[in-house]
C-alpha cells in the first residue's frame, strides 16, 4: 500500500487551467472518489496520475517516490477505462496476460499469475473465451483483472461502470470494493454517478473548476456540505435563503421569508456575521410533517402535489409562495394534497447554513 500526494498541482491545456494549485493526500489502502462537474478537472487530475499528462507546476508523490514526471510505464499503475479496451482477437487469458508479457514475465509464472488475477474477479472458468463471448459485466471484470495481474502499486479507474446497465453497476461497484479491499490497493476512482460515490468510497473529494471544493467521508460531504455547489452536487436539498440574526460556536439563527432556522454551519471555520446574506440547505428526507407545529424550524404550508413510490412518498410543499422538496418514509400524508395546511419541521443538525 502506498499513500498519493499531491502538492499545488497545475496543468494547462492552451489557454485553459484545468488543475489549479490542487491539494490532495489520499491515504495507504484507501477507496478515493473523484466527482464534480463536466469540466471540473477530475479526469485530468487522473490521468497526471497516471502520466499521460505532466504538469505545468506542482508535484505528485507515491509514498516518498516523486512521480511528477515519469513516464506512464514505469509508474506501475493499473488503470480501467469507460471501454473495456480488450483485444477482440485475444482470449481472456491472453488479455490479461498482456501486461506481463510487456513486462518479460517468465512463461510459467505469467500462467500463475493470469490464473489468479482471474480466480480473483471470478472468472476463473472464462480464461479460453474471446471478449465478445461475454457480457459486458463479464469483460468488466476481465479488465479489472488486466489491471491487477501486474500487480500495480495503485489502481486508476475513470467511470469504469459508466457503459453497464443499472443491475451490472450495483453488482460491480461491490466487487470492485471488495477486490481493492482484498488487494489492499490505494484506488482512485472517478465517477459522475454519486450513488456509486456514497455507496462504496472511503473518503471523496467534489471538484469544482480545477479546485477541490470538499474533501471528506460519504456521510460528511453528504450531511456537512461546505458550499452551495456540493450541496447541490452531492443529493437533493432544500435551499432556503436568508440573514443570519446570530451566530457563535459553530451554529447559526437564521431568518427567513418561511421561518427562523437554527442550524449548524456547513464550513465551521467561516463564521457570518450577523446581518450577513446565507443559504440554509436542508436534506428532502429531513423534513418531518405534522398536523401541528413544532418549537422550532417548522414551516406553515400545504402539500400541492405528491408522487407515491410505496415505501416513500415525495411531495411539494408548498411555503410562503415557494416550493419545498419533502420525502416521507412509510408515508401518511398521501392523502392531504390540497387538504388544507400542515408543517413541515427539521431538527437543528439537519438545517445546514452556508456562507458561500
Amino acid at each position: 500500500m502506498i499513500s498519493i500526494r499531491i502538492q499545488k498541482l497545475t496543468k494547462r491545456f492552451g489557454t485553459v487551467t484545468a488543475l489549479r494549485e490542487l491539494d490532495l493526500m489520499i491515504e495507504p489502502g484507501e477507496l478515493f472518489f473523484l466527482l464534480g462537474p463536466s469540466g471540473c478537472g477530475k479526469t485530468t487530475l487522473l490521468r497526471s496520475l497516471a502520466g499521460f499528462y505532466i504538469p505545468e507546476e506542482g508535484t505528485i508523490f507515491f509514498g516518498d517516490e516523486d512521480v511528477t514526471r515519469l513516464a506512464p510505464h514505469k509508474r506501475n499503475t493499473g488503470m480501467m477505462f469507460q471501454s473495456y479496451a480488450l483485444w477482440p482477437h485475444m482470449t481472456v487469458a491472453e488479455n490479461v496476460a498482456f501486461g506481463l508479457e510487456e513486462r518479460k514475465v517468465p512463461k510459467p509464472e505469467i500462467t500463475r499469475r493470469v490464473g489468479e488475477a482471474l480466480e480473483s474477479v471470478r472468472m476463473g472458468e472464462y480464461g479460453a473465451r474471446k471478449p465478445n463471448q461475454l457480457s459486458g459485466g463479464q469483460q468488466q471484470r476481465v479488465a479489472l483483472a488486466r489491471a491487477l495481474v501486474i500487480r500495480p502499486r495503485c489502481l486508476l479507474l475513470d467511470e469504469p461502470l459508466s457503459n453497464l446497465d443499472a443491475k451490472l453497476r450495483l453488482e460491480m461497484r461491490t466487487e470492485i470494493r471488495r477486490v481493492c479491499k482484498e488487494f489492499k490497493l490505494t484506488t482512485v476512482y472517478v465517477t459522475h454517478d454519486q450513488k456509486e460515490a456514497l455507496s462504496i468510497s472511503d473518503r471523496m473529494a467534489i471538484m469544482d473548476a480545477g479546485r477541490i471544493r470538499q474533501v471528506g467521508s460519504p456521510r460528511e460531504v453528504y450531511r456537512r456540505p461546505g458550499c452551495r455547489l456540493v450541496a447541490n452536487f452531492i443529493g437533493e436539498t432544500d435551499f432556503i435563503e436568508g440573514k443570519v440574526l446570530s451566530a457563535g460556536g459553530g451554529r447559526a439563527v437564521v431568518e427567513t421569508a418561511v421561518g427562523r432556522f437554527d442550524g449548524v454551519l456547513g464550513d465551521p471555520t467561516l463564521a457570518p456575521e450577523a446581518g450577513a446574506a446565507v443559504t440554509l440547505s436542508v436534506r428532502p428526507e429531513c423534513w418531518t410533517l405534522s398536523r401541528e407545529p413544532a418549537v422550532g424550524n417548522a414551516v406553515r404550508g400545504r402539500i400541492g402535489g405528491c408522487t407515491y413510490l410505496g415505501e416513500t412518498a415525495q411531495y411539494d410543499f408548498v411555503a410562503g409562495g415557494r416550493t419545498l422538496k419533502i420525502f416521507e418514509l412509510n408515508p401518511r400524508f398521501v392523502d392531504q394534497v390540497d387538504r388544507g395546511e400542515l408543517y413541515a419541521s427539521a431538527a437543528p443538525d439537519d438545517v445546514v447554513v452556508l456562507t458561500e
